[in-house]
């Protein structure tokens, strides 16, 4: 199954979830509510995404003058890509990791660490830049936004649930099911927010997946993504960086490092299977 197809399953694997849910715990006027206020909060994250994640990294903004290979490098795929130039910024830390923000092409924004810029080679960072501005061609801040208003709604309704069978609510039907519905209340209250979250990485993964075909597609040089990996990821180990774990899957390897339990809820595909699947790419 292509990346393209399975991000659209799990999205609707997602909407089927919360209709689910929502029927069952409170009906269309439970489920309104929670998808307004699910849409409102990640609406303002999705309009300002750019300005709020480049002021929590202190990115600086970068001129040609200042960064002429950055420059060079990012105005080549975007002409290839046939896409508006991004503003470009720099992040001040030694971690080597970068990401791509902004709600569409026109507003779009990539930021590089120093890191980054000390340890790769041109045809590598031309192959995270490739990377990161197939991110914002494939619209992944928009989807992204989507899956975290789906999963916010599921989430509110699973609170909600909580609550309903010490207060005689129930949803429909709830009296033919008797003294199981409030066991029926809770079990799905605890498994539907785990079960919208797993989804919402699955989709998160998917699209990293998608992000490194595509970069490989504008470069035609899918070992040099595949070498840089490598080397963001041991980069990203040895010396991890603070980063907020709301916005960890923006960059290109996951900066927050943790046990095998960390990595089932991580928001990245391991990088070996990256490099693996960028290699087969190769011809």
């Amino acid at each position: 199954m292509s990346n393209t197809l399975k991000t659209g399953a799990l999205l609707g694997l997602m909407t089927g979830l919360l209709i689910l849910i929502g029927g069952y715990f409170g009906g269309s006027q439970g489920m309104s509510i929670a998808f307004v206020m699910a849409f409102l909060m990640n609406f303002g994250t999705y309009w300002f995404s750019d300005r709020i994640i480049l002021a929590m990294y202190r990115a600086q903004p970068v001129s040609e003058a200042e960064a002429p290979e950055l420059h060079r490098i990012v105005q080549g795929l975007a002409l290839r890509a046939h896409m508006p130039m991004p503003r470009l910024y720099i992040l001040p830390t030694e971690t080597p990791n970068a990401f791509a923000t902004g709600r569409d092409p026109e507003h779009a924004a990539v930021a590089a660490t120093q890191g980054i810029l000390r340890i790769l080679n041109e045809e590598e960072l031309e192959g995270v830049l490739s990377h990161e501005l197939a991110h914002v061609r494939n619209r992944d801040t928009l989807i992204s936004t989507i899956a975290a208003t789906l999963a916010g709604v599921i989430m509110m309704l699973a609170r909600m649930a909580m609550w309903m069978p010490y207060f005689g609510g129930g949803g429909r039907d709830n009296e033919d099911r008797g003294g199981g519905g409030a066991m029926g209340f809770l079990f799905l209250a605890i498994l539907a927010p785990i079960a919208a979250t797993l989804i919402q990485l699955a989709i998160s993964r998917s699209r990293e997946f998608q992000a490194d075909e595509t970069g490989a597609q504008l470069t035609h040089k899918p070992y040099a993504l595949a070498s840089a990996l490598q080397k963001l990821e041991v980069g990203a180990t040895r010396l991890p960086m603070e980063a907020n774990p709301a916005t960890s899957h923006l960059f290109i390897v996951n900066p927050i490092r943790g046990n095998a339990l960390f990595k089932l809820f991580s928001t990245h595909p391991p990088v070996e299977e990256r490099i693996a699947r960028l290699q087969a790419l190769v011809v």
